[in-house]
């Protein structure tokens, strides 16, 4: 049986789940095709040279669209697109409620009435009213009201790499602004939010770059402190429940002592809640001390695991820049696939709206390629962060199971990425997908709860929000089985199924201590998460405070604790990756291994002394057959 047979940590690497990867490396080809087809189909032209209301791409030879009277032109000489009213915004639909044209060249400066439209036409040579009205006719046609510009136009400038016309003014977005940003009453505030952000830019950076740095010196300090932390969140946990359960008690005998003189239902209620309060309170204090009282020997292998986490990014200091490259390859992923997205947005064939104007649809099965390439955004992120999680394994596992660490790789990050290229893509690809396919269906339910808000009933909302919420926490169960079957790959070059049977019966042997690490470690580092953003915050307080150049720094502070919130996760949830690893090592030499001749452990000074305290009470408990003995007796 899988669960019986011997470890054998990297004594062999084989290809694990090819299929999977055969199947992966087939849907990013279709990815590749629906990039390639929106690009063969034009869309990359009209969005990066823009195109008119008539179907006509900026810069360019056209073809006639069937029964659009201005399409078809040559507008070579015409590079830029312009919008006769580009503040007509509509929000519903996302975009520009105005007729495009295309321009020789932006109105550099505000033209208050058609005779400064004439003017501009006449010397830039770039003629801003419909392409049937001759720069002659501007003042003279009836049919300029219709077919000019809303005047005043306001000063615009070409959008890099988009040919865009747009104005420079941000008030002419204020309206769309207001609706996106629901606390700005008016655009005043608005305006003095973005020029708090503009004239304190330099301070963001400074005050971001602090939070990197903090969250680096966290990681290494964690180790030395872990032991003290531990203790003092134990002793405030047991404190706070005390309290709270003794001033509940005490609020209750001194509503009862003076309700015997004053007998009104309101005091009876009140009295009958506090009672409930307090039985409550008592019952949890007692149920929050056995659980202490059985998981406290488990807290030392938490410090202890700690510890050795500590010792961990010493020895691989490239850990700590794993968030980076993860993070630089989603961007660059991201950008991608926005770009895609955009060239679907304009991929189709032209086809006449109601107005009169075109629009580009797609027909058939090829309008259903956005659904395909949403699969791929989450799927590819998956299968990106599966990456890093499976290098980090390697790499800690590499750690674990080297005896003399002098003896280990010039770079087991290399190394363990080396591995994961050429052996184990297809466990992370098949891994990836099954997050995957729990993450589709609760965004869909997301998507219905949001567009049926205030239209369902209240049993509909509830079943949806239960399904959401057992959808998130399955993801999140089975987010954390894929890192330890990823692990036990790491270890045995077993594939996916067989190390997440693996993993997981190793977990279940030992259910407390990961309840113990996953409790008292994740807290740990939660309130490391906080040090890190409150330590940030109060930074940014006194350098901000002395800026008197503007009155709002309220959006420059919420930026510089979200980006610090931002860092603190990414380099702490690297330590949590590295401390549940070590866990299963951990657990795994326990098992198969006890010390003896042949069988030595391959666990570090820090861990080998807890197994010997652990032993060594197990001893003692034994002799007194206690219960504890028969508890420590797996170890």
């Amino acid at each position: 049986k899988s669960s019986k047979r011997e470890w054998k940590p990297l004594e062999d690497h084989s290809c694990t789940d090819v299929p999977w990867l055969l199947l992966f490396i087939l849907f990013c080809i279709g990815m590749g095709f629906i990039c390639g087809f929106s690009i063969a189909t034009g869309a990359a032209a009209r969005l990066l040279s823009g195109y008119d209301s008539y179907g006509n791409i900026c810069g360019q030879k056209n073809v006639k669209v069937e029964g659009i009277v201005n399409s078809g032109l040559d507008l070579t000489h015409k590079k830029y697109v312009f919008f006769l009213d580009p503040c007509n915004i509509d929000l519903v639909h996302q975009k520009i409620k105005s007729i495009a044209l295309c321009v020789s060249a932006c109105p550099r400066k505000e033209l208050k009435t058609l005779a400064d439209i004439q003017k501009f036409a006449e010397i830039n040579g770039s003629t801003l009213c419909s392409y049937e009205l001759q720069p002659s006719e501007y003042t003279t046609d009836p049919r300029a009201a219709k077919l000019c510009p809303k005047y005043p136009v306001p000063e615009s400038a070409p959008i890099p790499f988009f040919h865009r016309c747009a104005p420079v003014n941000i008030s002419c977005y204020a309206k769309f602004a207001e609706a996106l940003i629901t606390f700005v009453s008016d655009s005043s505030v608005l305006h003095r939010l973005i020029s708090g952000v503009m004239t304190s830019k330099e301070i963001i950076m400074g005050l971001c770059l602090l939070s990197l740095v903090l969250s680096m010196i966290l990681m290494v300090i964690i180790r030395y402190i872990s032991r003290v932390l531990v203790w003092i969140l134990t002793i405030l946990v047991i404190l706070g429940s005390l309290g709270g359960t003794g001033v509940l008690w005490w609020l209750y005998a001194k509503q009862r002592i003076s309700a015997g003189a004053l007998e009104t239902q309101v005091a009876k209620d009140n009295l009958q809640a506090l009672l409930i309060y307090a039985i409550a309170a008592t019952v949890f204090t007692v149920i929050l001390f056995l659980i202490m009282l059985i998981m406290r020997k488990r807290v030392a292998l938490t410090i202890a695991l700690f510890h050795v986490a500590g010792k961990v990014f010493i020895h691989l200091p490239l850990l700590v820049f794993q968030p980076f490259w993860t993070f630089f390859v989603l961007i660059l992923f991201w950008t991608y696939w926005i770009i895609v997205l955009l060239f679907l947005g304009t991929t189709g064939s032209p086809v006449p709206n109601e107005e009169g104007f075109v629009e580009f649809r797609m027909a058939g099965p090829l309008k259903y390629m956005w659904w395909y390439h949403v699969v791929g955004l989450i799927w590819i992120s998956e299968f990106i962060l599966a990456c890093q999680q499976m290098t980090v394994a390697g790499a800690v596992v590499t750690y674990y199971f080297t005896r003399e660490k002098r003896n280990l790789p010039f770079t087991p990050i290399l190394a363990s990425v080396n591995r994961l290229v050429c052996y184990h893509l297809g466990t992370v690809a098949k891994g990836s997908f099954i997050i995957t396919l729990v993450k589709i269906p609760r965004m869909i339910l997301m998507y219905i709860h949001t567009q049926l808000k205030g239209k369902e009933n209240a049993c509909a909302r509830c079943m949806l929000k239960a399904c959401i919420c057992c959808l998130w926490c399955l993801e999140k169960c089975l987010t954390y089985l894929n890192q330890n079957a990823y692990t036990a790959t790491a270890i045995n070059s077993t594939n996916f199924c067989t190390s997440a049977k693996d993993a997981f019966v190793i977990l279940v042997e030992n259910a407390l201590r990961v309840a113990a690490i996953n409790t008292v470690g994740d807290f740990m580092l939660f309130l490391g998460k906080v040090l890190i953003v409150c330590s940030t915050g109060l930074a940014g307080i006194m350098l901000l405070n002395y800026q008197r150049d503007y009155t709002i720094w309220v959006l420059p502070l919420i930026i510089v604790c979200l980006f610090a919130f931002l860092v603190a996760h990414c380099f702490l949830s690297i330590y949590e990756m590295v401390v549940d690893v070590l866990f299963l090592c951990f657990a795994i030499d326990t098992k198969y291994n006890d010390g003896s001749p042949g069988r030595e452990f391959y666990m570090d000074k820090v861990l080998m002394e807890f197994v010997e305290n652990s032993r060594k009470s197990m001893r003692e408990a034994g002799r007194g057959g206690g219960a504890e003995g028969r508890e420590l007796k797996p170890m």
